[in-house]
């Protein structure tokens, strides 16, 4: 792809902000077209949210990811993959604005999304553990701890899906996930579509999140040299905000459609879908392990990450409607701690 370190930082953010508002208006786009196949097909939405929404919403990073891997560029790619974990678990607060006058984690009818983020909140801490202790290269430069984070990943998936189609226990107290839904005219035109016209646009929006995705990542690396904020800075905060973009609107449009326990689903499994690609990552990074090179940034992305997670399964289990302003207890508190993150990254830099 063409130099964008040659371009003048403006037009860079020109391109940039262009690439971020393609991002988000296909992502808006694919919670409808997600909670409409849900629908048609009967599928939980929990399992909707975690694998094929999340992956879809997911496509930025993994361009990035990938791009950022075969450039050499440890830094960006690992700061971009951790700091978006905080990130995409604070869109849930700013989706609480929109859950219709109960905390977000009030709605959820199954405890799918606590397993959800307690099998986060495992791997999380296990890649911590390896971070720690190090990294050890096996075949082709690639790392033992990403082989093990990819076989955790598909095992946990598993059992998730597994566990959705038990219905182990139903909440008591309960309003219903789709009182008061609004009606959008577009959204009308949907419910006449088949199906095959509905998994056409989903794969339409995912193409442009996945285009947008490229010209995010070699946008943000110009501009990180261009600013002389350096990749790990940059990659924490200004390309994981971006990349995270579909997150934030198909999150918004999933709880506007009450579709709550589909939103909260998304993110942890967006996350979830975060820790895979360091694999593919470390395969394509061909210095050495890639873990090999994580900085103090993207362990206190990670340490951010399990707290943020920890917040929102304690609010899934106490399950209280109370909030400040409209916005849930454990929504302010993973608010909080993300601002206080942004603060670290900025420090850390």
């Amino acid at each position: 792809m063409y130099d964008l370190g040659s371009l003048p930082p403006a037009l860079n953010g020109l391109l940039f902000m262009a690439a971020a508002a393609g991002v988000w208006m296909a992502g808006f786009r694919l919670a409808s077209y997600a909670d409409e196949i849900s629908d048609r097909k009967r599928m939980g939405q929990a399992l909707m949210g975690l694998v094929f929404l999340a992956t879809a919403t997911e496509l930025p990073e993994v361009v990035t990811t990938m791009t950022a891997a075969m450039a050499g560029e440890a830094q960006l790619l690992l700061n971009n993959i951790f700091g978006g974990v905080p990130m995409n678990t604070a869109i849930l607060a700013v989706a609480d604005v929109f859950a219709g006058g109960a905390a977000i984690t009030f709605y959820p009818r199954k405890p799918t999304p606590i397993l959800e983020g307690a099998l986060l909140i495992l791997l999380l801490s296990v890649l911590n553990a390896i971070i720690l202790f190090g990294e050890y290269a096996l075949v082709w430069q690639v790392g033992a701890g990403t082989c093990f984070i990819a076989m955790a990943y598909f095992l946990a998936i598993a059992m998730l899906r597994q566990y959705d189609e038990k219905d182990a226990w139903l909440a008591i107290e309960m309003p219903e996930e789709r009182v008061d839904a609004p009606v959008y005219p577009w959204r009308v035109r949907l419910e006449a579509m088949p199906v095959s016209g509905l998994v056409m646009r989903f794969a339409a929006a995912s193409g442009l999140i996945l285009i947008c995705g490229v010209v995010l990542v070699h946008t943000s690396s110009a501009l990180a040299q261009q600013t002389g904020l350096g990749q790990s800075f940059v990659g924490a905060t200004l390309l994981a905000a971006t990349t995270s973009l579909p997150e934030v609107s198909t999150t918004i449009m999933a709880v506007r459609l009450r579709a709550y326990t589909m939103a909260i689903s998304n993110i942890f499994g967006s996350n979830l879908i975060m820790l895979i690609l360091l694999l593919p990552a470390d395969i394509l990074y061909r210095p050495g392990p890639v873990l090999a090179e994580v900085d103090a940034t993207a362990v206190f992305a990670i340490v951010s990450g399990i707290i943020v997670t920890i917040i929102y399964v304690i609010g899934l289990l106490i399950r209280s409607s109370r909030t400040i302003r409209g916005i849930g207890y454990d929504s302010i508190m993973v608010m909080s701690v993300y601002l206080a993150t942004i603060t670290g990254f900025f420090v850390l830099r």
